[in-house]
């Protein structure tokens, strides 16, 4: 059988969006073949905004999230296949998903153990997202 994740992804950034919410997808960047901009990049992990705002040309096929998008002012492609995705929240709920193993697509992330999550609770601002913001904690929780 296919992958759950990028159907799950897609429909979250959906029904996000449909709100007007803001999506943005917690990325493992040591993960093979993601690009993204390192300088961002703390613990291991990025938080990116995927908005329809945020982004251009995005794309989210079964293999990879791949769109551009400017940080700190400067114009760079992302590419992340779909096993570096983690989960996916709106910013302003914190509302989301996280993604197992099981939804397909490599190691998932290990259960959250508070209201911070395995993306180590900023959910935006200059370090992790194309968008600078205040600081959140993101509230999401495993669904299986």
């Amino acid at each position: 059988m296919t992958p759950r994740r990028p159907y799950l992804l897609r429909a979250m950034h959906e029904w996000m969006t449909d709100n007007a919410l803001t999506p943005h997808v917690v990325v493992d960047a040591a993960q093979p073949g993601v690009d993204v901009p390192r300088q961002f990049v703390s613990e291991g992990k990025i938080v990116l905004n995927v908005s329809l705002t945020a982004t251009h040309g995005l794309a989210m096929g079964n293999e990879s999230v791949s769109f551009n998008a400017r940080f700190g002012g400067q114009p760079q492609h992302v590419h992340v296949p779909m096993a570096a995705v983690l989960g996916i929240y709106a910013r302003e709920t914190g509302q989301g998903m996280l993604f197992t193993e099981e939804d397909g697509g490599g190691d998932g992330p290990p259960a959250p153990d508070g209201p911070g999550g395995p993306a180590g609770g900023n959910d935006e601002g200059p370090p992790s997202s194309p968008e600078g913001g205040e600081e959140r904690r993101a509230h999401l929780k495993v669904v299986k």
